[in-house]
């Protein structure tokens, strides 16, 4: 996007924007609009978002699938803060990466040490700083430092990696950058009741794919989300099989969006029964789910960074870091019962549906990265919001209430579902 194209789009103030998103969040569904483009473009928007949206709330990671064995790791960057989630010998726990000696990134990108290149993984039974060779336990604590003996009062006790509040949630591994959130667990416990049949923590993260998207993080959560776009993005993948007018959204809650995407009633006979003579419809072998748990794909938001689709034969997880108002990084992961691997044809079922995933993600990314440059558009006109697309509404007021200080639905009357 060209300078000049940047410079037509009006600059609004962060306060502007958060009051007319409280003025939008406030209005009913029916009457609702999309938000100002500014709220996708601002710099300084976004820079409020990282501090009052981001760093003090819980972030999804990692699976732990992806770190079955003491000493494997990941390294994250998150918000400008370099982070290795780490299986210790007790637990799993998110460290910093920089050491506290000269500020050094333990394993700085582009330079060849370990757990760089993709994937950002490895194995290690300490971490050492390539800079002066100070080296650490999986737990963080400062194991050695050379030629230290001579610096007065040094305790090594005091110069560990910095470790941030972590919480491990079915499975997930979430990181809290500013450690005052409140318990993960309590606030999610309404959702891991209702994907316990899916027993994610016991799944295997078999499908990976990284995407550096130049688009606003808000941008790919309200696409996820709503399925009014099946009808033109998913004209010939999802429309035929989940059409846009039977989705359906469940009632505002504080920590989560909820949404179904049902079976065309007309094609889900055709599919249980293709299912009990072990056929794989959905591309996969099935999970044992309860009957009305197959007959849909269940999609979910969980405020902020955090999307899951739930589907009959798999659970996809996207972890989304935003990097600039503009650019988010994606990660979308396929996860599946340990048994799904064991199957006779699973080398070459995952290899087909890589390349299903990645075409069904291509036709994402086209629509996200075009709504975007449309942002900067001078013929930008604000548009209003489908019934369908409650989710988008559900977002804003999210943004509204943490504008407020508060989760949605906590201070204001919730919104109430919008089954059919």
């Amino acid at each position: 996007m060209s300078t000049s194209s940047r410079n037509a789009l009006p600059q609004w103030s962060v306060e502007q924007i958060q009051a007319e998103i409280q003025r939008i969040a406030q209005l009913p569904l029916a009457q609702a609009t999309t938000l100002p483009a500014q709220a996708y473009t601002s710099e300084a928007f976004f820079d409020w978002e990282v501090d009052h949206v981001f760093r003090n709330d819980w972030l999804p990671l990692a699976h732990v699938s992806q770190i079955p064995n003491v000493g494997d790791y990941l390294n994250i960057d998150v918000f400008g803060d370099p982070l290795i989630v780490v299986r210790g010998k007790e637990n799993i726990r998110v460290l910093s990466r920089v050491c506290p000696h000269r500020a050094m990134d333990i394993m700085p990108e582009g330079f060849g040490y370990a757990g760089h290149g993709p994937p950002d993984c490895g194995h290690s039974r300490v971490f050492m700083c390539p800079y002066h060779a100070w080296t650490f336990d999986l737990d963080g604590r400062l194991k050695g430092a050379p030629e230290m003996e001579k610096t007065e009062c040094f305790d090594r006790a005091e110069w560990g990696l910095t470790s941030f509040a972590c919480e491990v949630w079915n499975g997930f591994v979430f990181v809290n950058l500013d450690g005052a959130a409140p318990p993960l667990h309590e606030r999610l416990s309404g959702l891991a009741e209702a994907l316990a049949p899916w027993n994610i923590s016991e799944m295997k993260m078999v499908i990976q794919m990284e995407w550096d998207c130049p688009f606003n993080w808000k941008v790919l959560a309200e696409n996820f989300m709503e399925s009014y776009h099946h009808i033109g993005a998913h004209s010939t993948t999802l429309q035929p099989m989940m059409p846009a007018k039977l989705t359906w959204n469940e009632q505002e809650r504080p920590a989560y969006i909820r949404a179904h995407l049902p079976v065309k009633p007309a094609m889900l006979d055709d599919m249980l029964a293709a299912e009990a003579r072990g056929e794989s419809v959905h591309g996969m072998p099935p999970i044992d789910l309860p009957a009305e748990l197959r007959n849909e794909w269940h999609i979910f938001l969980v405020h902020p960074l955090m999307l899951i689709s739930a589907n009959p034969d798999r659970l996809i997880f996207y972890r989304m870091i935003p990097a600039a108002a503009d650019r988010v990084k994606l990660l979308t992961t396929t996860l599946v019962p340990a048994s799904t691997t064991e199957h006779l044809n699973w080398p070459a079922m995952c290899a087909e549906q890589i390349e299903i995933l990645r075409k069904f993600h291509m036709e994402d990314m086209e629509m996200c990265t075009a709504v975007q440059r449309g942002f900067y558009a001078s013929g930008y006109q604000r548009g209003r919001l489908s019934y369908l697309e409650m989710s988008v509404w559900l977002i804003q007021r999210y943004l509204a209430a943490r504008i407020r200080g508060v989760m949605p639905a906590t201070d204001i009357p919730p919104a109430p579902s919008q089954r059919p």
